[in-house]
């Protein structure tokens, strides 16, 4: 086989693969769209990573309904999250430009404070599918399957498994065990400023986690809360 044919030959393989590796992933997507899932990518490398230190670590999650997560926790969630949630397709693109000029001006003062431009669907996307690494190949990824994901999905549905499977603390994953580890109550349950708290705790939940309601995280959660009433719930 010439060189010239043998470089075409491992091109359409790899172009092959890549196209059946995408139809697996929207089978998947498909799936928990009918399925609700018993563990993550993200939850997997948390609980290696906790055993690493503790072989008999274990992670706090339980899966509720959404009917079972009060309105408060959604909207609350909505607000610091995503206010476009249930307009947008899945990527809001001026975020992410506007997310990205922010990192570099913080990069070029030599400050370590990011922004994430990410929407619930693509921070979904992540969760189920992915990992918390960061580079261009696994972003390229997780915007396919926002789209896959926001095509087969309802807005409600993207909702609910975002709420059971964000992470809420160092090994506390889901609305549930988030309500239970912070209040000592249920998701059904939660408050008005306990969601906006939870909410708040999102970009950086093991932090929160470790060191309780710093004075931003109270002022962020008040901010979140003004903006509840204004967020539209699927």
């Amino acid at each position: 086989m010439s060189p010239r044919r043998l470089i075409t030959t491992i091109v359409l393989t790899a172009l092959c693969a890549g196209f059946l590796y995408q139809i697996g992933l929207l089978g998947m997507v498909v799936w928990f769209n009918f399925r609700n899932p018993s563990n993550t990518p993200v939850m997997q490398d948390t609980l290696s990573a906790l055993r690493a230190r503790d072989p008999e670590a274990r992670l706090n999650h339980e899966w509720v309904p959404y009917a079972r997560i009060s309105v408060n926790l959604k909207r609350a969630v909505i607000a610091s999250e995503d206010s476009g949630f249930v307009e947008h397709d899945g990527v809001e693109w001026d975020a992410i430009r506007k997310a990205w000029r922010y990192n570099q001006r913080q990069e070029s003062l030599g400050h370590n404070r990011r922004r994430g431009g990410s929407t619930i669907t693509q921070q979904l996307a992540k969760n189920l599918f992915l990992s918390n690494s960061r580079n261009y190949l696994r972003k390229g990824q997780e915007l396919i399957l926002t789209y896959m994901i926001e095509g087969v999905m309802s807005k409600r549905r993207i909702l609910e498994l975002y709420l059971n499977v964000a992470q809420w603390g160092t090994a506390t994953f889901g609305a549930q065990a988030a309500a239970r580890h912070y209040f000592k109550t249920d998701a059904a349950r939660l408050s008005s400023s306990q969601a906006a708290q939870l909410a708040a705790m999102l970009p950086n939940p093991a932090y929160y986690d470790q060191r309780g309601a710093t004075g931003y995280l109270r002022s962020r959660a008040a901010t979140v809360r003004a903006r509840m009433s204004q967020v539209a719930v699927p």
